[in-house]
């Protein structure tokens, strides 16, 4: 790895805001599930308060007179602007299992890097072909050979955590955009009855798998299956594997790279950063008002894990949506 390049998480700190405490050794999402009586509603709070006092956060740091710059990510800088280091190439290989989100998540993810757009013109916007949801992370920052070594101790497990989400489902609802430094990002809450509003599975369908999205919306059961338990079930299969698991950090969070930055120009006066601030807040009124409710609006803001393409299994040069697909579980 070039040595002269320092990773945008060794100054980024991603810690659990949601007040939980894990446990060495243990399945760490058994952590939350279990401070939380294994309630759905207990479990929404702490996802929402873990990205509500995260963006406080940040809105501070970006306000502050002591702000000095954004934290930019010198890796996707040489990606992006092969003239500053010419033949640069990622060597950070990872393995993780990632959710796709469906084509009207995308198409809401599409429409809000458009308005951050207007607010910031030199925000890299991650393709929506690329765009993912880390469901768990096996390991990061390592050579091929090492990533290599893994796939192959996981891959007779990759077919059952690739299905996982094609019969245990799990909603995620309530859009908002978090952000730091180095990046804004679209997250979501796991589910706790809130009323279905996303599409129907994609005939035909079998009758004997149970859909969350049940018509009129009868999610008191449905919901107790959390996307926590989701993740929880992928680290547990994954790690019954034989596998080691190095995930960078875990914390409360379902979310959605949709930019970086890659310049301090948009940001480099207080009016600027008011400016940028006051957009997120905007967009995120817009989004609690006028899409988290809507069912047959023009923008839907809840979705199933494993709508229309299941889990992805993947390896290679993973960050900003990249690498090469290993298995990806059937959709519905």
């Amino acid at each position: 790895m070039a040595p002269s390049l320092v990773p945008v998480d060794a100054t980024n700190q991603f810690q659990d805001l949601s007040g939980v405490q894990i446990k060495p050794g243990e399945n760490p999402y058994n952590a939350l599930i279990d401070a939380c009586h294994d309630h759905p509603a207990e479990i929404q709070a702490r996802y929402a308060t873990h990205r509500v006092t995260r963006n406080a956060q940040q809105r501070d740091k970006f306000l502050s007179p002591e702000f000095k710059e954004l934290t930019i990510d010198p890796y996707l800088l040489r990606l992006e602007k092969p003239e500053i280091e010419p033949g640069f190439k990622d060597p950070r290989h990872c393995l993780v299992v990632w959710a796709r989100p469906p084509d009207h998540i995308l198409k809401l993810a599409s429409y809000l890097q458009n308005a951050l757009k207007k607010a910031a013109p030199n925000l890299w916007l991650m393709p929506a072909h690329r765009m993912h949801l880390t469901t768990l992370e096996v390991a990061h920052s390592q050579t091929p050979e090492v990533i290599e070594g893994l796939v192959s101790t996981l891959r007779p497990a990759i077919p059952d955590l690739t299905g996982l989400s094609y019969t245990r489902r799990a909603r995620l609802v309530k859009p908002l955009l978090s952000y730091d430094l180095s990046a804004i990002a679209v997250s979501f809450l796991p589910a706790a009855g809130e009323k279905v509003v996303s599409p129907p599975p994609a005939p035909p369908h079998p009758a004997d798998i149970p859909h969350p999205g049940i018509p009129d919306g009868a999610t008191g059961e449905t919901d107790r299956y959390t996307y926590h338990h989701l993740r929880r079930d992928v680290f547990e299969k994954a790690r019954a594997s034989g596998v080691d698991i190095a995930s960078r950090y875990v914390v409360p969070s379902a979310h959605i790279t949709l930019g970086r930055y890659l310049t301090q120009e948009d940001h480099n006066t207080p009016e600027l950063r008011e400016r940028w601030i006051r957009t997120i807040e905007d967009i995120n009124n817009w989004l609690e008002k006028e899409v988290w409710p809507a069912k047959d609006g023009e923008f839907i803001g809840e979705w199933i894990v494993g709508q229309e393409r299941g889990l992805d299994a993947r390896c290679g040069a993973l960050w900003y949506g990249g690498g090469r697909t290993i298995m990806t579980g059937e959709g519905f």
